[in-house]
């Protein structure tokens, strides 16, 4: 049997439209890829939807943005398992006249009384073999029957897996699994082999969880490469789950949110979350960001771990705040406006975007920060800010006031100098005067640094902010 690796390289990502994109997904299609994509191959999409009870439409376009999302295009159109159900049906029909797969007219009810059996005597649930090496004529006429594979009972299978190494599993452990069922329609197990086949698929990349399908799957395979030729096995990469911080497996308390969460709730940028799944269970070294480039230059199976890798929230978002840090400034403008409202000025964000993203770790502060820039008077205060002014501080404003009023030149080095100068004449650090006017040019006490505000609010609305709450006793 010819190897899969002397092929160009095609790998697959295969999610189920059941729910959103999640992290553990985004992570498996990033690797399958940056691996085909390092080795001038192919990747392919295929939504496996023949769940048609639990597969949505919503779930669907959720998936294929996410993707759209982090910059992952496919090579060739998407597809859709559902619309396969007649080739898998023909596979399985020449699996039955081979004499690799057999009609099993169990019922319900005997299938239950011998997992009961099998529970009693503590053995593992798995079917019995009860109708392999029986004559369909035996069943009664018109019966309802599903198709089983006639997996080897005897001998062993290895796996050479590029991630887990070797893995061996006895053939007695696999039962003769339902290819289809009695409704005539394909199992999982059945079209996820089948496309795999007629996809061209060299390399199958997925977690860990998948690695006993493996098992499964490979006596389809070589089943019908007896029966027809061609049909080769592929090569596999199991990659370990991610965990939490705690070791634990990820849930929701952790961070296990859709792509579209992490965008939208989180305000993380496409180009963190990528960097983040990359270093999820693959290094390089030491380095710890990676551009596009340089991730499809050295992405190798070889260096993904064996070990669970831990999804850490904290470093996420610090990674997220050096990107917003590097981003372009229109870009991010752009991205921040909407969140702000209809007043939001792209070009007034954009010149305000350097002062801004200095210490913003996701859009969603970036936003936040801005929106001081475009509140009316009077501006609502912060308990924090409040608190700040108390009437001595509203004295310091009525001061600041009149020593801005004639200064013309409305420049940070300009206006620095000045209030640096007051300060000292009045035997203040300049905390002192930048805390209350902080708290009056914007209503909270965190922003940017207070002389990039006073330039960027232009001098009569900065003025106008300082004289309302000098002369208010009260918040406005």
């Amino acid at each position: 049997m010819a190897s899969a690796s002397d092929k160009t390289v095609v790998t697959r990502f295969a999610p189920s439209p059941t729910g959103f994109l999640h992290i553990g997904g985004a992570r498996t299609a990033l690797f399958n890829w940056l691996f085909a994509r390092h080795h001038g191959g192919k990747t392919l999409l295929r939504i496996e939807d023949t769940d048609r009870a639990r597969s949505t439409q919503e779930a669907i376009d959720a998936i294929l943005d996410g993707l759209d999302w982090l910059g992952l295009t496919y090579d060739e159109e998407t597809v859709f398992q559902s619309e396969r159900g007649a080739r898998h049906v023909e596979v399985a029909e020449k699996l039955l006249e081979a004499g690799h797969a057999y009609r099993c007219y169990a019922t319900p009810e005997e299938l239950e009384e011998m997992r009961a059996a099998q529970r009693a005597a503590k053995q593992p649930l798995r079917y019995d073999g009860r109708w392999r090496h029986r004559d369909p004529s035996e069943a009664p006429l018109g019966a309802p029957f599903v198709v089983r594979l006639k997996t080897p009972d005897e001998g062993e299978t290895v796996i050479e897996d590029v991630v887990q190494s070797r893995v061996t599993v006895k053939n007695s452990e696999i039962d003769d699994y339902i290819l289809l069922r009695s409704d005539g329609s394909p199992t999982y197990m059945l079209a996820v082999v089948v496309d795999d086949h007629d996809m061209g698929v060299t390399h199958i990349i997925r977690g860990d969880d998948h690695l006993n399908n493996a098992f499964r799957q490979l006596p389809i395979i070589r089943a019908m490469d007896e029966i027809e030729g061609g049909w080769e096995d592929p090569i596999y990469a199991h990659i370990p789950l991610i965990h939490g911080p705690d070791g634990a497996k990820l849930s929701k308390r952790h961070g296990a949110m859709g792509v579209d969460a992490y965008r939208d709730e989180l305000g993380i940028l496409p180009e963190t979350l990528f960097n983040y799944l990359l270093r999820l269970g693959w290094g390089h070294g030491d380095q710890e960001e990676f551009s596009v480039d340089e991730a499809i230059a050295l992405f190798t199976l070889e260096g993904v771990g064996k070990s669970p890798s831990r999804f850490d929230m904290k470093k996420l978002l610090n990674m997220n705040g050096n990107y917003i840090r590097a981003a372009d400034d229109a870009r991010l403008a752009a991205l921040i406006a909407p969140k702000i409202g209809p007043d939001a000025d792209a070009g007034l964000l954009e010149q305000a975007m350097p002062a801004l993203k200095t210490r913003a770790k996701d859009i969603n502060e970036l936003a936040e920060g801005a929106a001081f820039l475009f509140t009316h008077r009077p501006l609502t205060l912060t308990d924090k800010a409040e608190a700040l002014l108390t009437p001595e501080s509203r004295a310091l404003l009525a001061q600041v006031s009149a020593n801005l009023h004639d200064e013309f030149d409305w420049t940070s080095e300009k206006l620095e100098a000045k209030l640096k100068a007051m300060a000292e004449e009045l035997g203040l650090g300049l905390g002192k005067l930048a805390q209350p006017l902080r708290a009056a040019l914007t209503g909270q006490t965190t922003s940017p640094g207070i002389f990039d505000v006073l330039v960027l609010l232009g001098k009569e609305e900065s003025l106008a902010r300082i004289d309302a709450q000098a002369a208010s006793g009260s918040a406005g």
